[in-house]
């Protein structure tokens, strides 16, 4: 896939540009992971961010249904 010559040019403008370069830089000093405390990953921070983030994107919740296999093979 080709990309197109106005597209690659403003490719060249932004690499060259020592603001975006110096942003990109700050964001990743200041980078933070929401989940982890003390280094360790908390469950709970995990399970509170899944059930938020479904009632944002309003996913009805499914009934537990019991699993019926009957030809089950390893």
């Amino acid at each position: 896939m080709a990309i197109p010559d106005a597209d690659r040019a403003e490719l060249k403008v932004l690499a060259a540009s020592a603001e975006l370069r110096e942003d990109a830089r700050h964001l990743a000093a200041t980078r933070h992971n929401p989940f982890l405390v003390d280094g360790e990953v908390d469950g709970d921070r995990v399970l509170e961010f899944l059930d938020q983030y479904n009632a944002f994107m309003n996913h009805p919740v499914k009934p537990a249904t019991p699993f019926l296999e009957t030809n089950m093979k390893l």
